[in-house]
């Protein structure tokens, strides 16, 4: 049996699967066994990437593919993608198989996402503008 690597598969049925594989050569004809095998789609230009297993209803999550019905394989070297499919292998056991995760890992806390101020700075902001006039000119 062969060394286990990161993979991307094109299965003759078109599917695109990326999971951790080996290649079996000892019997007559090579299989590719996969573990895990997961679907993944970009999303918002590649700011996530959305994982589902391969088969949703099954209960093993080891695979064997004949040769035959692979139309090409090749290894994943990108780290990024690496880490987010063995994030999603260390949390399979969840309740929700279909994740959601940033395509860099991890979510980072920035001034875009509305952490712009203390709590004492938004509290006299809002009372600034609370104590601001309320405008009754109705113009039609």
């Amino acid at each position: 049996m062969g060394e286990e690597f990161i993979a991307v598969i094109k299965l003759v049925s078109g599917e695109e699967i990326l999971a951790s594989v080996c290649v079996d050569e000892t019997g007559e004809e090579s299989i590719v066994i996969a573990h895990t095998p997961v679907t993944m789609k970009m999303i918002n230009n590649g700011l996530y990437v959305k994982i589902k297993p391969w088969m949703e209803l099954a209960d093993d999550d080891m695979f064997i593919f004949q040769t035959d019905k692979i139309i090409t394989m090749t290894e994943i070297k990108d780290e990024k993608i690496i880490k987010i499919y063995q994030r999603y292998v260390e949390e399979e056991n969840q309740d929700d198989m279909t994740k959601l995760l940033p395509s860099g890992g991890e979510v980072k806390v920035d001034k875009k996402m509305g952490y712009v101020s203390s709590v004492e700075d938004a509290r006299k902001k809002f009372e600034e503008d609370w104590k601001k006039p309320f405008n009754t000119n109705k113009e039609s």
